[in-house]
């Protein structure tokens, strides 16, 4: 009996396709890639065309040892690894490893994991696309040159344990210059003037609707004006206070509203950052499970959504027949989109791809939710709705826009309502901004011209301009896509990288430079301004498509960037300064030698140790206070540390632990205020499980904390 041998990179999927192939099909995982450059020496021949020196991967001998025994067992060999740049590589690296010809019909790929996808490409395999290789060759091969020549220069000429990126240090310099705009930033002053009206015979305070200053009149029409001090504001204040007010013009109009196209991996990442406060890493991490597959009740192991990598909004047209009659029969004819949706890719890298959607449409979230953690279950229903909404009809809305006089000053208002939901019905399309800094849009009456107005307050605001917001994770993301920084697979990575080295840091959600940051980029800047430069790193993005569309070889698009990049190496290698980097003092003294504590970084983050070392080795971590929390059992404050020893994980001590008094409050978990266990009396603090927070004794020996055994 004849047997194929389908190997996969995970063993999740390895576990969901077994669910679609029969008996006469084997399949193993290759947990990624099984060979690589190796770790301590650059591995590329630059002598010799670049050629890279891969290894067996050390941790991968014994996954290769079990594939090359199952290929000998069987008749044939399908490399099923994943549909883009790198599992293309790791099929190649595989078929390496096996001796099997990547000319021949040896590869298979889908876009989704359902059956119809499996056995699809099953009947079809084919040659290992060999361009589609040498651009992933080409991306590692160049950030393997950059990295190795250029971290060493940083230890030698600012410090150890530095490291620089090709993608993460222009990532880096986003950040510097957004935190230097910001910081450059002068506020101008203005004023807000606004007025509380009603209608006439209007009693409720329901019934009331705020208006905004705008400007002077001008004959039929009307000038805006910008209130830039007190006085100004103050003038208009004393010719509209108590005053009524007259409806001049109202203008009437309608809009359609239509939803978003399906998720992409840049927009997935920022939405979920923005919806559900998932950092990029942990999206990601998400997306992998319910692609690869997780376990469902009644239906074993399943595949919830197509691939992740992706820059496509292309959507097949099974996929668009399946949604048109789900949201036919849930929602009403109605509801679902009159024409075809179109939506434009930015650029044809990933066209072959279609966007993220769900790939079982039987499985709606609320059906599956028993079956999924909580992450899974909020990543998979916001992209449930994200692509349904693309498929449903616009929203509609009448739009009302009224100039409101008192005197010369003119006030405007404006405000919509929705007549017919359509999309809205399951997906809000609120911007990043909506929650937090617009106004609600006003509910108004019906208004007339010649409407009089009462007046029953009116206020003036100072204000000041603002600048541009800091990055956000969200933001950081969509910055890199606009600027072709990165592809999908590399935004969350990259972010990930700048924020362990301690380049950047998070405050809330805002990511804001480091010192030590600022002193890499600025040094990289000074010396290497070309690879610093945005345009650079995104034209090398354009290059290496160019690569897997077959129209330039590989090595020629390194030996354009190489050899002047290693010249540069060598000259500021040479001939640049040693920087030194003074440590910002903390105001304290050791408490071993007397002499001033600083503040040092090192990989896992800032700390505080002593200006003397090493002949004074006394160090801590910084401490943060939690706010409106005292400590359960001494009342004093609480500090946050973090934990250098876990990876920087925190927790939570008294702010008199090893002081005198000496208080014992230590915990990985935060305190509840003023609430202790009813059942021991003991302190209790807050827990996470599977992304929701609960309340839970303090005290490990709590019959509450007791695992439950077995009937």
């Amino acid at each position: 009996m004849s047997r194929t041998l389908v190997i996969v990179e995970s063993p999740a999927k390895a576990k969901t396709i077994g669910r679609y192939l029969g008996k006469d099909y084997i399949i193993e995982a290759s947990k990624g890639h099984i060979r690589d450059l190796p770790q301590k020496v650059m591995g590329v021949n630059t002598a010799n065309n670049y050629k890279p020196m891969y290894i067996d991967s050390p941790d991968k001998l014994q996954v290769i040892k079990e594939i090359k025994s199952l290929a000998e067992k069987c008749d044939n060999v399908l490399i099923a690894t994943d549909p883009d740049r790198e599992g293309e590589a790791i099929a190649w690296h595989i078929a390496t490893v096996l001796k099997i010809d990547p000319s021949t019909k040896c590869r298979i790929t889908f876009n989704e994991i359902t059956k119809n996808a499996i056995l699809a490409a099953v009947a079809n395999p084919r040659e290992i696309d060999l361009n589609v290789v040498d651009a992933q060759q080409a991306r590692r091969v160049l950030d393997r040159l950059y990295g190795y020549e250029l971290s060493p220069l940083l230890w030698k000429k600012i410090q150890k344990d530095l490291s620089a990126g090709r993608v993460q240090s222009v990532a880096t310099k986003l950040v510097m210059e957004r935190d230097d705009e910001i910081n450059a930033f002068e506020p101008k002053e203005y004023w807000e003037i606004t007025a509380e009206v009603s209608k006439e015979g209007a009693k409720l305070k329901k019934d009331r609707f705020t208006i905004d200053f705008y400007g002077r009149k001008n004959g039929s029409s009307s000038d805006k004006v910008t209130l830039n001090n007190k006085d100004e504001a103050d003038k208009v204040l004393s010719e509209v206070q108590g005053k009524d007010f007259v409806v001049d013009s109202v203008v009437r109009g309608s809009k359609e509203r239509k939803g978003a196209a399906p998720f992409t991996t840049s927009t997935l990442q920022q939405e979920a950052s923005r919806r559900l406060g998932f950092a990029p890493a942990r999206t990601m991490n998400v997306a992998q499970m319910l692609y690869q597959g997780v376990e469902v009740q009644d239906m074993g192991s399943t595949s919830l959504i197509s691939y992740m990598r992706t820059d496509s909004v292309r959507i097949s047209d099974e996929a668009v027949k399946a949604a048109a009659a789900i949201i036919t029969k849930k929602y009403g004819k109605e509801y679902l989109s009159p024409y075809k949706r179109e939506f434009k890719n930015k650029n044809t890298a990933q066209d072959a791809h279609e966007a993220i959607r769900p790939t079982h449409f039987e499985c709606e979230p609320d059906i599956v939710k028993s079956s999924l953690t909580s992450d899974q279950y909020k990543l998979y229903k916001l992209i449930w709705e994200r692509f349904f909404a693309s498929q449903m009809s616009p929203a509609k809305l009448d739009t009302m826009n009224a100039d409101i006089s008192c005197g010369e000053n003119v006030f405007k208002v404006s405000g919509e309502v929705v007549t017919f939901d359509g999309f809205l019905k399951v997906y809000d399309d609120l911007k990043e901004t909506d929650k937090e800094q617009t106004k609600k849009p006003n509910e108004l009456p019906s208004l007339e011209t010649g409407d009089v107005l009462k007046n029953h307050k009116t206020e003036a605001e100072q204000k000041f301009t603002q600048p541009k917001p800091h990055y956000t994770e969200a933001t950081l993301i969509s910055a890199m896509e606009k600027n072709g920084i990165g592809r999908p697979s590399t935004y969350a990575p990259t972010i990930s990288t700048i924020e362990k080295r301690n380049y950047v840091e998070k405050q809330g959600k805002n990511i804001l430079i480091t010192d030590i940051g600022r002193v890499v980029t600025v040094f990289l800047e000074d010396h290497f301004n070309e690879v610093m430069d945005i345009g650079f790193t995104a034209d090398m993005e354009e290059r290496l498509d160019s690569i897997e569309n077959g129209d330039v070889p590989w090595v020629k698009v390194i030996d354009s960037f190489y050899p002047k990049f290693h010249e540069q190496i060598n000259n500021v290698s040479r001939n640049a300064d040693k920087i030194k980097i003074e440590d910002e003092k903390t105001g304290e003294i050791c408490p071993e030698c007397g002499s001033e504590l600083v503040y040092k970084n090192s990989r896992n983050g800032k700390f505080i140790a002593c200006s003397n070392y090493p002949a004074c080795t006394y160090s801590r971590n910084i401490e943060y206070k939690l706010k409106d929390t005292p400590c359960p059992l001494c009342g004093s404050g609480i500090n946050i540390l973090k934990s250098r020893k876990h990876k920087n994980k925190i927790f939570y001590a008294c702010d008199k632990k090893g002081s005198d008094p000496d208080c014992q409050f230590i915990s990985w978990d935060p305190p509840v205020n003023g609430k202790t266990c009813p059942t021991c009396g003991t302190y209790m603090v807050y827990r996470k499980f599977r992304g929701k927070t609960y309340q839970k004794c303090g005290n490990r020996d709590c019959p509450t904390n007791q695992k439950k055994s077995g009937s």
